[in-house]
């Protein structure tokens, strides 16, 4: 979802669609074969920020590369714990530093940082016109090469006006932003902002599979990309969860959105081989 670790780029209309699919695909994609090798399962006090030493804050209102129009903050009104063992992330619909609504933002960075594995979430998601939740995994090489070489992995992105639909995509040096490589996942007569559902990419040296509740919907190869084009999913990347308000992706909101809107996250798990 960005162009950078302050910026975010999305799956846009001229994206390339490798797979589209619904609920025919009912094949779990092998987590209980690898070990857990890195999890937060929001335990805690209502109000509490998440555990600092999992998770980092990305502060600011700047626009995130698409025209995003929240502030995103650490304060606890936009993301802490509830106390039921969720991560609360809201958007709210107020002036503050100069952006019309306020948000949040968090990541691993310096934290935690993997090559490959299983990346899983077990998200309940907003709602609404120009709310835009994410999941997502970005290279932790992104000062020194930049985005997109640095590449992106996109678990879950989800406009809030479309309920029943989320995408995966992969964003690399020749195929980014609107030019990005990715799919769709159909929730059939439900909703996502109805109950959990676990979003996961199963990501090995020379594939990434998404799935929506063991449900895979999506497979990228090196074969995949366009001509001339490298595969950049070979080193370290980190995790980052956030809920942005407007964009290019999912226009600004309007009359229809009401506020506040929050993504509960139940967990993020990190299955791999273990030493």
């Amino acid at each position: 979802m960005t162009r950078a670790l302050s910026s975010a780029a999305a799956l846009g209309a001229a994206a390339v669609i490798i797979g589209i699919a619904g609920s025919s695909c009912s094949t779990l994609t092998g987590a209980e074969e690898l070990g857990l090798v890195w999890s937060d399962e929001f335990e805690g006090e209502a109000g509490e920020s998440p555990d600092s030493t999992r998770w980092t804050f990305d502060i600011g209102g700047h626009g995130w590369g698409n025209a995003q129009l929240e502030h995103n903050t650490d304060r606890s009104e936009n993301v802490s714990l509830d106390g039921a063992g969720h991560l609360a992330i809201t958007a709210r619909e107020e002036e503050y530093l100069g952006n019309a609504y306020t948000s949040g933002r968090i990541n691993t960075r310096g934290r935690f940082e993997r090559t490959r594995g299983r990346f899983e979430a077990r998200i309940k998601l907003p709602v609404g016109q120009g709310i835009w939740p994410a999941f997502w995994l970005l290279g932790a090489d992104i000062d020194p090469v930049g985005w997109p070489d640095c590449g992106e992995i996109d678990i879950m992105e989800y406009r809030g006006q479309l309920p029943s639909i989320v995408t995966g995509a992969l964003h690399g040096p020749g195929y980014s932003g609107g030019n990005s490589i990715g799919g769709q996942y159909t929730l059939e007569g439900a909703a996502f902002n109805d109950d959990f559902h676990v979003f996961a990419v199963d990501w090995d040296s020379d594939s990434i599979t998404w799935s929506v509740d063991g449900h895979e919907y999506m497979t990228i190869e090196p074969s995949d990309l366009p001509q001339g084009t490298s595969w950049v999913f070979d080193h370290d990347f980190f995790v980052i969860l956030n809920v942005a308000v407007g964009g290019y992706y999912v226009g600004s909101p309007d009359e229809t959105t009401t506020f506040p809107q929050t993504m509960l996250v139940d967990y993020v798990r990190v299955y791999g081989t273990l030493p």
